[in-house]
């Protein structure tokens, strides 16, 4: 709060007195020493000479005294930091100079951290997953930090995903804040994507789901039944009495996905047809064909 005030006070764009550049660097000194736990533990013990000399380490080797502390004499770096934003003294200031009067809640600065941004992964999932739903559990290195406030530590964590049966592709898990710790900085969410993988029978649209049924020329003219084993393992029989041309679909209903609000409602299945012509025919079955085609 010392800070907050006297920087205000004394920036040089509010006091123009000569000695407030000055005074306003050694405030950003002050502040950058005392908001620091270790700096401030030696300046508290050894004094300004201590901390800019260095001070004698408690174990020795090959230089036995640690690096003395050097101010990076940018005060406005400090001020920013502080305040928040790319030009923060605009927010406590009207055009003519005059401070303004800062609404309740106070600042958006050192206690508005910025969040690291999010780290989004794929999550790979198979049609079976997502037709029953499962749990899924993801092991995530992070680093975390100590009870010193200072240094961290990488550890594991294992994060829980209940997949909901009809989940699609695209949807969004997100744990917040599970990223890498640090001491100015709120830790990123971790969110994780569902990505569909290939299937070898089906393909999904939607809530529906599309099957390729190989069949050949003579009986997609004069129908037959389509076998196709679904998800949850039954075997279905599928009459096809229809003449089967190249767009034909036979639609099959609520057996395809289950519908995320509701699951114990499903989509559709889609049989479409791969039509195999045959690639001789003799004269007779050629004539056969002509008098029941054309005829």
């Amino acid at each position: 709060r010392s800070y907050r005030k006297l920087a205000l006070k004394n920036h040089p764009l509010k006091c123009k007195e000569p000695w407030a550049p000055e005074k306003f660097r050694q405030l950003a000194e002050a502040y950058d020493v005392l908001s620091d736990p270790m700096k401030k533990g030696i300046y508290d013990k050894f004094g300004e000479e201590g901390l800019k000399g260095g001070i004698p380490l408690e174990f020795g080797g090959e230089n036995p005294w640690t690096v003395g502390y050097v101010f990076h004499n940018n005060p406005d770096k400090v001020f920013k930091e502080f305040f928040g934003g790319d030009n923060p003294f605009a927010e406590f200031f009207a055009e003519d100079g005059s401070e303004l009067i800062l609404p309740f809640g106070g600042l958006r600065g050192r206690g508005a951290m910025k969040q690291d941004p999010p780290i989004v992964r794929d999550l790979c999932l198979s049609l079976e997953d997502l037709f029953y739903g499962c749990t899924k559990k993801i092991k995530i290195s992070r680093r975390v930090m100590n009870e010193d406030g200072q240094t961290s530590t990488i550890r594991d964590k294992i994060l829980t995903i209940d997949v909901q049966p009809g989940w699609k592709q695209g949807t969004r898990i997100t744990f917040e804040k599970e990223g890498d710790q640090g001491p100015n900085v709120i830790p990123a969410d971790i969110t994780f994507v569902v990505q569909e993988k290939l299937h070898p029978r089906f393909k999904r649209a939607n809530d529906d789901l599309t099957y390729v049924a190989t069949i050949p020329l003579g009986k997609a003219l004069i129908g037959c039944t389509v076998d196709v084993r679904t998800l949850d393992g039954r075997l279905l029989n599928i009459p096809i009495n229809d003449i089967v041309d190249p767009k034909y679909c036979k639609v099959v209903p609520g057996e395809g996905m289950p519908l995320p609000r509701d699951p114990r409602r499903k989509g559709d299945l889609l049989i479409y047809f791969n039509i195999c012509f045959p690639k001789k025919l003799t004269p007779d079955k050629k004539m056969l064909l002509k008098s029941a085609l054309l005829s």
